[in-house]
């Protein structure tokens, strides 16, 4: 049965026509969600000439779908579709998901950091593949359900990253990574605009995915269970060694570093007269740091594969908001440039449990640095 969506686009003579028939070309990615689909709608309703497009990222036989880019959600997004009397497509991103996604998120796990595959899926798959695949549609922009916003600063002459409306749902930390040519060809219908607006604009619109749960896991990783798909990828992650203290007593015998990050403090097999916390790597020794909580905080870290896009770049000194990790408060912070494309970050106050493999994100206020 075709999907009835309420939308009505109001062209009350021919120069409305005209003006309709201006709009650009959108790409709209679409998981079958929520947010994706109310994104599309709303372009439809400006008079964009809309095309939804559905990711396949890795073979049915695995977490396809379980997944937001699974079976379920390509058929979600296509009723939508449907229903909006616009194009869909499932096109196929295996090959480069495997080699730019997985095989980073396994490597930085052989290396002992913890990495944030969202973060490079946004930069090399949606804003990479997806952007190629819309250019080759005669698409002027990609357009995504993502809570964040974008501008055009004259005085700067650059694109603007900035934060979404919805401080609770907001995912500019997110995309960070984008550059400016992407930014330019990148809409955000929801930027200004909280969930809770979003999920009654789509029950408005007649979605039947108003009320669609979101997804909270790892797209690729059934369960959640990354040590489970660490061990069936790479058996010999598995590779025992000491836990040790700072001063090198030893503890206990951990059961591969990868299945360990900084700040945990279950699961760590070791008695002790006070709570222990995993506190760094060794990995010459492949042994397991631990030590008091107050070993956790840290105010100054090293960043590197930056990506500048309110500057060019940083020439100089300069005070900041920092997060370190996705729904971290941004704390005061003053960064210092170190040639080569680092940068020291000195926090005003110390930080528990800063990750390698994570990401530091930069903001003046809503903007991204």
């Amino acid at each position: 049965m075709r999907l009835q969506i309420k939308i009505q686009l109001e062209v009350e003579n021919s120069a409305d026509i005209m003006e309709a028939k201006k709009k650009k070309r959108v790409v709209v990615g679409m998981s079958g969600g929520v947010d994706s689909s109310t994104a599309a709608c709303l372009l439809v309703k400006e008079s964009y000439d809309v095309i939804g497009i559905t990711m396949k990222l890795f073979d049915e036989e695995g977490p396809w779908d379980s997944s937001c880019c699974g079976i379920t959600g390509a058929s979600d997004a296509r009723k939508v579709c449907d229903g909006l009397g616009i194009p869909h497509y499932v096109v196929n991103f295996k090959s480069s998901f495997e080699t730019s996604v997985i095989e980073h998120f396994c490597r930085e796990y052989m290396h002992a950091r913890t990495p944030n595959p969202c973060i490079v899926c946004n930069e090399k798959i949606k804003w990479g593949e997806l952007l190629r695949r819309a250019r080759m549609l005669d698409a002027d922009f990609i357009a995504t359900g993502h809570y964040a916003q974008v501008s055009y600063d004259d005085t700067r002459k650059r694109f603007l990253l900035k934060k979404g409306a919805d401080s609770k749902k907001e995912q500019s930390y997110f995309l960070y990574g984008l550059s400016q040519e992407q930014l330019q060809h990148t809409l955000f219908p929801l930027g200004e605009m909280t969930k809770l607006e979003v999920r009654r604009k789509a029950e408005d619109f007649g979605l039947n995915v108003h009320d669609k749960p979101g997804s909270q896991e790892i797209c690729f990783i059934p369960g959640d269970d990354y040590k489970s798909f660490l061990r069936k990828r790479i058996p010999s992650i598995e590779r025992k060694g000491p836990v040790m203290t700072r001063d090198g007593r030893l503890l206990g015998e951990h059961k591969g570093l990868a299945f360990y990050t900084i700040g945990q403090r279950k699961g760590l097999g070791i008695s002790f007269p006070h709570p222990l916390y995993v506190t760094g790597f060794d990995t010459g020794k492949n042994a397991l740091v631990v030590g008091r909580e107050k070993e956790l905080y840290t105010n100054e870290l090293i960043a590197t594969h930056l990506n500048w896009i309110a500057i060019d770049t940083l020439r100089q000194g300069t005070e900041v908001k920092a997060s370190i990790r996705f729904n971290h408060a941004p704390s005061s912070a003053f960064l210092e440039p170190l040639g080569g494309e680092k940068v020291k970050v000195v926090f005003l106050e110390p930080q528990r449990a800063i990750t390698p493999g994570q990401s530091v994100v930069f903001y003046d206020k809503e903007v991204i640095i």
